[in-house]
């Protein structure tokens, strides 16, 4: 009795590191494709990575913001003259919600589906945040591109 168990116990774990196996080859044909190191470069060099024809709204030392449009969509990217003034931006936005791909001094704010495209193409890590509905009592924040102020 004691050999059978064992022998089940055996069986049991071969079928589960197979079953493992198996799902761990087959998920890679559904996944996204691996993602890029992260891309550098200014506003327009990003945008081009992504075949995108910047429509610049912010031009400033410290914060450049353009509106994007690609085949999966519409976003805004904006570049950031230094790491702790893109810190700052980002958790301002956040208090908007939404999802926003994050690297090296810039940041494309979108919808999901947006995100992920170019996170293909710039690598970068996703931040998401919900929206605190009801603390601020303003009526417009529905209309907001992801920066607040400057």
């Amino acid at each position: 009795m004691r050999n059978q168990r064992r022998r089940t116990a055996k069986a049991a774990s071969a079928i589960a590191v197979l079953a493992l196996l198996t799902a761990g080859c087959g998920a890679g044909e559904n996944e996204e494709k691996p993602v890029p190191e992260t891309a550098k470069g200014s506003l327009e060099q990003l945008a081009a990575k992504v075949a995108c024809e910047p429509n610049i709204q912010t031009d400033a030392k410290e914060l450049r913001q353009a509106n994007c449009r690609t085949d999966d969509g519409r976003y805004v990217l904006a570049t950031f003259a230094t790491d702790r003034g893109q810190r700052e931006w980002i958790n301002e936005a956040k208090d908007y919600g939404g999802a926003y791909l994050v690297g090296r001094k810039w940041v494309a704010v979108g919808d999901q589906k947006v995100l992920t495209a170019l996170r293909g193409e710039l690598g970068g890590t996703v931040e998401t945040s919900s929206h605190h509905s009801g603390e601020s009592g303003g009526g417009d924040e529905g209309e907001h591109s992801g920066h607040h102020g400057s």
